[in-house]
């Protein structure tokens, strides 16, 4: 399998460890110990860090595990009052929102790596947490079912004593069980579609601007997970009978849905649950973590598994994330070291930040990369919040009208 770029996939367990394996030749890079994570609860904090939630065993105390990527050990804890599963954080790096079983989300600086604020989202615990593509809006599922949708800027920007309903964009009731998974398109926020999917056994797709409910798609499953191609044409689900299911986001008619047609089983099945999908390799590979432990990586034209990701390391796999880009390298004498038992590929792998030991002009040029890419991000994301400002703006200028016209006829009797 080639890749136009580096990935890595990094697996968490509520055994522990938290595994990285290479996207490219399967072999397992390294371990990264001290963590017992829950599903939802690992996240990448841009190309430097790894954030995963942890919750002991023996105390039940919670906390954010992170770590740099050239160590195997946590280098800071971040305790938290309360058990905190889902993790994410904003694609600048600035912040980190943890979600915890009181419906409470917890804002973080991770510069400071302190509390901002937490916030009440939801009446029952918080059970996975997205950040729009742009980076501008904080959606959060609940186990009560509910979504709700925040713009960040406000939400980090708010006093600590301010009700969080003043700044709430939409929250809805979108699903009769817990929301297990949500993601997001990328073509501008006006016309971004979010996939939501729950133990209901469904997925819906909503308007991310208005909060409006688009389709709903019925699994013969609870589904786990949902993963969104780059070109947003096709779907993927995770279901608890371990087989991923493939599906498009636009139907033509409404007879292919009468036939269930809207969705393809692929015939490949873990043997446990499917927890996580994530799509790779530019949209031609997707990457399937199951609750038996396997990690396998499919091509998406077939619908056939390609490889396996290691080995089943006897342990349960509670999320996955895949690490993407020039900003990871891995090669031999940088980083951690892997040991005879832990290197699969029978190599000397390690896994360490790129530029850390490279001459100047490599780590210059790749710098330069992530500034040009940087800048184009940044205006697209200007483009797309000035958008949702007007949008905002213009609903807030109808409820003043309606406040003052219902001000001006009390006022009249």
């Amino acid at each position: 399998m080639s890749s136009s770029s580096h990935e890595i996939v990094l697996t968490s367990s509520p055994d522990g460890p938290i595994i990285a394996y290479d996207a490219s030749s399967g072999a397992l890079l390294a371990r990264f110990t001290g963590t017992q994570s829950p599903r939802q609860g690992l996240t990448l904090v841009g190309n430097t860090l790894i954030a995963a939630s942890h919750i002991s065993s023996t105390t039940a105390s919670s906390s954010i595990h992170l770590y740099n990527w050239w160590s195997s050990t946590v280098f800071h804890h971040i305790p938290l009052l309360e058990p905190a599963a889902p993790l994410i954080a904003t694609p600048d790096s600035l912040y980190l929102f943890a979600g915890g079983i009181s419906g409470n989300i917890h804002a973080l600086s991770l510069p400071s790596r302190n509390v901002l604020k937490e916030f009440h989202a939801h009446n029952s615990p918080v059970s996975c947490l997205k950040i729009s593509d742009d980076g501008s809006l904080l959606i959060s599922g609940g186990d009560d079912g509910t979504i709700v949708v925040i713009p960040i800027f406000q939400l980090v920007g708010a006093s600590t004593d301010e009700n969080a309903c003043n700044f709430i964009l939409h929250r809805f009731v979108a699903h009769a069980d817990s929301v297990t998974d949500i993601t997001s398109g990328n073509i501008g926020l006006c016309n971004s579609t979010i996939i939501s999917c729950s133990l209901d056994c469904t997925c819906k797709f909503w308007n991310l601007l208005h909060g409006t409910h688009l389709r709903t798609v019925e699994f013969p499953c609870t589904v786990f997970g949902v993963a969104l191609d780059p070109t947003e044409s096709e779907f993927y689900a995770a279901g608890l009978d371990g087989f991923v299911y493939k599906g498009t986001m636009k139907v033509e008619s409404k007879q292919l849905v009468s036939r269930g047609c809207e969705v393809v089983k692929w015939t490949q099945k873990h043997d446990g649950a499917v927890m996580s999908l994530v799509m790779m390799n530019e949209g031609r590979n997707l990457v399937s973590a199951a609750e038996d432990g396997s990690v396998w990586v499919w091509e998406v034209t077939t619908g056939q598994v390609i490889m396996a990701l290691g080995s089943k390391m006897g342990r349960s796999i509670s999320d996955m994330v895949v690490a993407t880009g020039t900003g990871i390298s891995y090669g031999k004498g940088h980083g951690v070291r892997m040991d005879a038992e832990s290197n699969e590929s029978g190599g000397n792998w390690s896994l360490g930040l790129s530029g850390r030991e490279l001459s100047l002009q490599v780590k210059q040029t790749r710098e330069m990369e992530d500034i040009l890419s940087v800048v184009a991000k940044d205006r697209r994301r200007a483009i797309d919040m000035l958008e949702s400002a007007i949008e905002m703006y213009e609903r807030l200028l109808e409820l003043i009208l309606k406040e003052a016209k219902k001000g001006s006829s009390n006022g009249g009797e």
